[in-house]
């Protein structure tokens, strides 16, 4: 019998519908919870307590969203926004407090401001990477095209994961990912010296890095087989939720080794209900979205959205996450076309459909 979820509560997003937005997000920390949204001259960030929002901060973008991505500190006092030729950190007052420039993302000679390639194709539709905070906030993590701007000129022009000083911008540790990357996003984890990167190369895959940071070097492991896009970290930290590329298996993997506890396959799922009967084969395919995780220590909800937009409202599934067993389908009282967000405490969002508000849920 399918699962009934109720609502919790509707927090309204930051800023008006703008096509020019990006989608809302929430961002669960230890002391409270971030309600985050990419405009297209910044980042506004509020501190979300559980039925109330306070403490609401902008910080102006550098350049518009579709340039780059951006992070906000656990604190709401720090943005750190990665762009084609660079990574800033700004403050609350607008003020950059570092930054670090690398080779280009579009493969350009360099740009100095802005305004030199504003208009340019190649820099709009570049490749980019990103950055993430650590749990504590005392270092960024940032995917970067190497070289950085003072290395020497030999220096080897790949990509790169970088250990950054939150205060003052130190690189503290560097390291290459060996990967050709379309885009990338870190996913932190609650001890602060450990982070995950997934990667998108396209067609190509999607490496899976985990970085181990104890003050002094870095060690990266690869979890995966060059296939694995990380959705998720367990409250506990003890495990992580991967989908593969073709999106058609979710695995736990233990952090402690990147080994896999247990696996499920999308074929376990039921066709969507309009799935009509003529429909070929490939229309009717189930898939794991690339979106989901941990709702609680033993539980996820994944979706299955994108396969099932073809046939009407995507579908969310609740999953034991120990056993990785199909518990039963997820139902709620208004339509909810997005795809679900877990944050770890027996609860989970969705956007509406206009990006206009989040909805919190819980079983």
């Amino acid at each position: 019998m399918p699962r009934l979820a109720r609502l919790v509560t509707t927090l309204a997003a930051p800023l008006p519908f703008s096509g020019a937005d990006a989608a809302p997000h929430l961002e669960s920390r230890s002391a409270s919870r971030l309600l985050v949204q990419r405009g297209d001259t910044g980042l506004i960030v509020q501190k979300v307590q559980p039925l109330a929002t306070a403490s609401t901060v902008s910080f102006p973008a550098p350049w518009p969203r579709r340039f780059g991505t951006s992070a906000a500190s656990p604190a709401a006092d720090l943005v750190v926004f990665a762009g084609p030729h660079a990574l800033r950190a700004v403050d609350q007052s607008g003020s950059p407090r570092w930054e670090i420039r690398h080779r280009c993302w579009a493969g350009c000679a360099g740009h100095t401001d802005f305004s030199e390639y504003a208009d340019d194709r190649d820099h709009r539709y570049a490749n980019r990477g990103s950055a993430g905070f650590s749990s504590d906030g005392t270092t960024v993590w940032a995917h970067v095209h190497g070289p950085l701007e003072h290395d020497a000129p030999d220096h080897d022009r790949r990509e790169e994961w970088l250990v950054i000083d939150a205060a003052d911008g130190a690189v503290l540790a560097r390291t290459q990912t060996g990967t050709a990357a379309a885009g990338s996003v870190h996913v932190p984890h609650p001890d602060p010296g450990q982070m995950g990167l997934t990667i998108g190369e396209g067609q190509d895959g999607s490496p899976l890095r985990w970085g181990n940071w104890d003050g002094h070097a870095l060690i990266v492991h690869s979890f995966g087989d060059e296939d694995r896009v990380l959705l998720g970290v367990s409250p506990s930290g003890d495990c992580l939720l991967t989908v593969t590329h073709d999106q058609d298996v979710l695995a736990v993997h233990r952090v402690a080794d990147g080994s896999v506890v247990a696996e499920l396959t999308a074929d376990v799922l039921p066709s969507h209900p309009a799935f009509e009967e003529e429909a070929t084969d490939d229309e009717a395919q189930v898939f794991f979205d690339y979106e989901g995780g941990f709702v609680d220590e033993s539980t996820l909800v994944v979706g299955t959205v994108e396969s099932d937009e073809e046939f009407g409202t995507g579908r969310h599934w609740l999953v034991d996450a120990v056993h990785m067993r199909l518990i039963d389908q997820i139902t709620y009282p208004f339509e909810v076309p997005a795809l679900p967000n877990t944050l770890g405490d027996g609860t989970w969002y969705t956007v509406s459909e206009l990006n206009q508000a989040l909805h919190i849920w819980a079983l």
